[in-house]
């Protein structure tokens, strides 16, 4: 019953027939309404297109020689603002129909849009290179030290701070200004799908910029025949070129452009690290390279260690910031050249360091030095070594893996260590005893070349001295430390003391301790000649002799005084009026006790090393 009522009412011919034809007509002839899609399209090219337009410079001159954004930033955000919704309705009106006509209009009114954004890119990036300069970057930083520093007293210092404030305001102004702008124009190409166009002019002129800043710092790009070939002092400019380098590339020149490409392309962590590679990578390769160059292919010497240690410390100084700037995966190549170039450096410095040793023990030299004085070995090593301990750092993590000596032949009290398994000495310490060592021990064989046994001592206790001078004044004080110091002092004693013995023991033993053993005019003549002939004989040699160390040498002195003048004065006095009553006693007592001491007081002078 009911289908037939349904039927019944749809096709009942009682029904009027200009009603239904009426009906009818109403169905299949009335205009359709656009969808919501198609409004959305409608009202915004409404309002883009006339903002779009007349920024075309094919249409308009205004838009042919009138920068859009330098011109009104305002109407510039408007533009952006205006590309994007026109973006937005035409991804849904081509969701809901794909074959609509305003879908070809709307795209051609993008093109035109993408244009000007190109243009507008490439301006920004080509008129604002002074403000978009990496080196700009530290600008900021230039700010906060100029304002946290003293106020001066003088009113024209103060000008010139608020002056020197004032221009650094304007070139931080325009930076972020064209920052903010690059990255504006950036994330409306990108989401529009003009990416490859935005990157192209990004990567063409930033990489520009950086190569002419490695160019402009003095890097260049070297063979391995170039290194080799090259003169020492001309290498050695280069190096401090490059020790100039890297520091200003990589807290400006990397960092710099690290921040201002993560800033321009924030949205999008591909298109950052692929710009950011292809500008820097080429530029940072070649100047992490150089020291590996260096270090692998110029000629080898151990005076030129320094230098390598310099490089190392440029590199490992700033390691924590080229992890940080180059940590994206496609940059693993420059950090990988860097950490190279420090394990070349490190290896090439520590065979430097046994060139140097093998040097020490190799030097030939047997003629004695005039005075007992200090071996140029001695300066040479010490000047060496206490420039070293400059380093002392450096060469921690360079010889952190070389192996100690061995225990059953060298234990650590050997070196002037305390002979203990709990806290052995660190590697860089043991290999500054370790030179030492090799020094004294060539100079001890030295010492042999002297025909008197009172030289060979001299001459240890001079250059042993120095070698503590040097330590005591010098980083090397802090890497051996004081038992180190302590034990090589009491061995300098002992050499001035076995010096003492050898030199001045005739003349102590010619004066008798025991007044009464002198009991005759004789024996007192006698005693008095043996003094006189000892005396002058041992002055005579002794008198040649240098003792550059003032302490040293005052120490010396006193010692031999204290052993020579209380014995004599005392005899003298004893004996004086018997010798006077004697005849020719002017040849027999020769010396009066303060003649002594004079002759003992200028002995040894020499140039304080």
């Amino acid at each position: 019953m009911r289908r037939k009522g349904v039927t019944s009412f749809c096709f009942s011919p009682k029904a009027s027939s200009s009603t239904h034809s009426h009906h009818l007509h109403s169905l299949s002839f009335s205009p359709s309404q656009p969808s919501f899609p198609e409004t959305v399209m409608d009202r915004t090219l409404a309002t883009a297109e006339p903002t779009i337009m007349k920024w075309d410079p094919q249409t308009t001159t205004f838009g042919r020689v009138t920068s859009l954004f330098h011109h009104n930033r305002r109407e510039a955000r408007d533009f952006i603002q205006a590309v994007n919704s026109l973006q937005r309705a035409m991804h849904l009106l081509l969701a809901d129909n794909s074959t609509s006509c305003k879908l070809a209009h709307a795209k051609s009114l993008m093109q035109i849009a993408m244009k000007r954004l190109e243009k507008e890119f490439y301006q920004i990036l080509s008129t604002n290179r002074a403000h978009l300069d990496p080196e700009s970057v530290s600008i900021r930083s230039l700010r906060t030290s100029s304002t946290g520093s003293s106020t001066s007293d003088y009113e024209e210092d103060e000008d010139c701070v608020r002056v020197a404030n004032e221009m650094i305001s304007e070139v931080e102004d325009a930076s972020t200004l064209a920052m903010e702008d690059l990255r504006l124009i950036a994330e409306c190409m990108v989401s529009s799908g003009y990416a490859k166009e935005c990157i192209k002019i990004y990567k063409i002129i930033r990489k520009s910029i950086v190569d002419e800043g490695i160019y402009r710092l003095g890097v260049e790009k070297y063979t391995s025949s170039q290194i080799h070939k090259m003169d020492w002092q001309v290498l050695e400019s280069r190096i401090q070129s490059w020790r100039n380098a890297v520091r200003t590339a990589v807290k400006t020149l990397f960092n710099g452009e690290r921040i201002l490409c993560d800033h321009v392309f924030a949205s999008s962590d591909s298109i950052r690290e692929s710009c950011f590679t292809e500008i820097t990578k080429e530029g940072a390769v070649i100047l992490f390279g150089f020291p590996e160059n260096v270090a692998k292919n110029s000629k080898r010497s151990p005076d030129k260690v320094f230098r390598l240690l310099d490089m190392y410390t440029g590199i490992s100084d700033h390691w924590l910031e080229i992890d940080s700037i180059f940590s994206f995966q496609s940059t693993i190549t420059v950090k990988s050249q860097a950490l190279t170039s420090l394990i070349k450096l490190g290896e090439s410095a520590h065979a430097a360091l046994n060139d140097f040793e093998s040097a020490v023990l190799k030097d030939s030299t047997k003629s004695p030095v005039l005075g007992c004085g200090i071996h140029h070995l001695t300066t040479e090593v010490m000047n060496y070594l206490s420039i070293l301990a400059d380093y002392s750092n450096i060469l921690s993590d360079i010889l952190a893996d070389s192996p100690p000596p061995a225990k059953h032949s060298f234990p650590y009290s050997y070196f002037g260590f305390p002979d203990s398994d709990g806290s052995p000495a660190p590697p860089v310490s043991l290999k500054m005893a370790w030179l030492i060592l090799a020094l004294l021990c060539k100079l001890d064989a030295k010492a042999s070349y002297y025909n008197d046994a009172s030289l060979s001592y001299l001459f240890l206790a001079n250059n042993l001295q120095y070698v503590v001078a040097k330590v005591r004044t010098s980083n090397l004080k802090h890497l051996l430390g004081d038992e180190w110091l302590t034990k090589h002092e009491s061995t300098v004693k002992q050499f001035a003391a076995n010096y003492e013995r050898h030199g001045w023991g005739d003349v102590i033993d010619s004066i008798p301790s025991n007044l009464t053993a002198a009991d005759t005019p004789e024996k007192i003549k006698e005693i008095f000649k043996k003094f006189n002939t000892s005396f002058n004989q041992t002055y005579k040699k002794q008198s040649l002799c240098v003792v550059p160390h003032r302490k040293l040498r005052d120490d010396i002195k006193a010692s031999i005084a204290r052993k020579i003048e209380p014995l004599y004065r005392e005899f003298y006095s004893s004996h004086r009026l018997t010798m006077q009553r004697a005849r020719n006693s002017i040849s027999v007592v020769r010396f009066a006790p303060e003649d002594v001491g004079n002759h003992i007081s200028v002995m040894f002078f020499g140039t304080e090393e």
